[in-house]
């Protein structure tokens, strides 16, 4: 496993929000549903995206976008057009004066707009993010992204399309897993750009040593790793891989593994059957007073208070 991977091998889509738009103009929404990760795929026509703060980002026909919240941001035909409808979080709409929307401009299964034939057509997918390696990966991004039509993307955009649309059993889980690949391969293509300016630990993958390293400590970080048995397993002396790991990552390889094995802690203890003693034979810690120990000084609320407020958000 690697970190983007880690994205959504926790906290991935489960009954995630996906929704087909059809819309003429003039139209223009304001979203403020305070959602962590947003996906927009515009398959028809035009629009803008006009961000609270920063630059508004045009898009055209096969563009895809990627919005970090919870700041709220509008789309619409036209910078000029006010905003006629509100998203609130759990996704409910209302006009500007509050009245519900949900009814009037259903156009059939998850299809929603205010024409059915409108010249602007865009798929809107919606995570709500609440895992430790979420927010690691989350924290490389910039709040608003846009990807040209890309090939590589063609194939997974046609895909959802298709199933969006149909009123059959299993449809939920498809499109979770659907929306899961086109986001990770729309980070993977973003990530690839020199624009993008890509986190240390991701770049540090292409490196044969380090990036060998990093996939051993996140396929297995139960293992008692040591800085010596890596270097050993990669073919490198001890301080060799520890002065290219440093380099690369910006942190030493233990320091890299504390983290990581935390992140994952924090993650499987907002699974309802965990208890910190399982969790901590799972992240690499040899009691439940060390993994609790390692989380307090690192996070300053125990293993309990966590959960506690985990199941409060």
């Amino acid at each position: 496993m690697d970190a983007l991977t880690g994205l959504l091998d926790g906290p991935r889509a489960r009954g995630a929000f996906l929704l087909r738009s059809v819309l003429d103009p003039p139209w223009s929404l304001r979203i403020q549903d305070e959602a962590p990760l947003t996906l927009v795929v515009l398959l028809r026509g035009g629009a803008v995206l006009l961000p609270d703060t920063g630059a508004v980002r045009p898009l055209g026909e096969g563009d895809v976008a990627i919005l970090r919240g919870p700041e709220p941001y509008t789309v619409a035909d036209d910078p000029a057009t006010p905003p006629q409808v509100i998203i609130h979080p759990g996704q409910r709409c209302s006009t500007v004066r509050g009245e519900s929307l949900e009814q009037a401009m259903d156009l059939g299964v998850r299809t929603w707009g205010n024409s059915p034939d409108g010249a602007t057509v865009m798929l809107t997918g919606t995570y709500q993010l609440h895992g430790e390696i979420g927010r690691r990966l989350l924290g490389a991004l910039p709040q608003l992204l846009v990807l040209p039509p890309e090939e590589r993307l063609t194939p997974l955009v046609r895909l959802i399309n298709d199933e969006i649309v149909q009123d059959v059993p299993g449809q939920e889980a498809i499109l979770d897993r659907l929306l899961d690949l086109l986001l990770v391969a729309v980070l993977r293509t973003w990530f690839a750009r020199p624009e993008a300016e890509a986190p240390a630990w991701y770049r540090a993958h292409a490196d044969p040593v380090v990036g060998r390293a990093l996939r051993m400590l996140h396929n297995n970080p139960a293992h008692a790793w040591t800085v010596a048995g890596l270097a050993g397993a990669t073919g490198v002396s001890r301080a060799g891989l520890a002065r290219r790991f440093a380099e690369l990552v910006g942190e030493p390889p233990m320091s890299y593994l504390t983290g990581w094995r935390l992140a994952l802690a924090a993650d499987l203890l907002r699974e309802p059957d965990a208890t910190v003693a399982s969790v901590a034979r799972q992240v690499g810690y040899g009691s439940p007073f060390a993994l609790s120990t390692a989380f307090k000084r690192e996070r300053g609320i125990s293993p309990h208070e966590h959960r506690v407020g985990a199941s409060a958000g």
